[in-house]
């Protein structure tokens, strides 16, 4: 369990700047968790039923097409099937890939404030850390001729935790960003392999979809 005296201690050691870094790591903490929920409701990565439909259709099998892709619950099932039902249209891929893309930028909200987070994090722990040394060396200047070298060492320290808390901001929310971003590379690629597949099967149709 957390201890609200060590959270304070380290507020007051760090000031402000270890204040708002704390609270961007409890937005960004949030919204990682947010991100997990929705990709698991959306079935991000798990396709099964969508491949076994697409095998269906590739060798003309329109009808059991259809109905193995009913049985999927993922949030591109709806997209496939529209493709299925719409492949005979001359505009169908652009429309297709623009109802992916929509879901696929529903998928990507919140990526640009961990893109965020994961840059000005280390910059706001290196600005705490410029402020407490410009504290510290004011404090050895006012200490005069009485110098205590553990006044500038303590000073130093102190200044250098905003840096310390900053990067352990950053660091994890950039690995945790870039594994969304290659789930969604890899769900681009599918979904351009799905689209190709039903507008260029490798048979033709056998019968119509159901």
């Amino acid at each position: 369990m957390f201890d609200f005296d060590q959270i304070l201690a380290v507020f007051t050691l760090g000031g402000p700047v270890v204040a708002v870094l704390i609270g961007v790591s409890v937005v960004t903490l949030s919204v990682i968790l947010y991100k997990l929920v929705q990709f698991r409701a959306a079935r991000v990565g798990h396709h099964t039923a969508i491949r076994a439909a697409l095998s269906e259709w590739d060798i003309g099998q329109l009808t059991k097409a259809g109905q193995v892709l009913g049985t999927s619950k993922s949030y591109l099932a709806p997209v496939v099937t529209h493709a299925m039902k719409a492949a005979h249209r001359p505009d169908a891929a652009a429309r297709l890939e623009a109802e992916a893309e929509a879901q696929f930028l529903k998928l990507e909200r919140g990526f640009r404030l961990l893109d965020t987070v994961a840059q000005l994090a280390p910059l706001l722990g290196l600005f705490g850390t410029v402020l407490g040394m410009i504290e510290a060396f004011q404090a050895l200047q006012d200490a005069g001729s009485s110098v205590d070298p553990s006044l500038l060492a303590g000073g130093i320290w102190v200044a250098l935790l905003t840096t310390a808390v900053g990067l352990g901001v950053a660091m994890p929310t950039s690995v945790v960003l870039s594994w969304f971003e290659a789930r969604m590379s890899a769900e681009r690629v599918f979904a351009e392999l799905a689209m190709t597949t039903i507008l260029a099967p490798e048979q033709s149709p056998q019968t119509d979809v159901a």
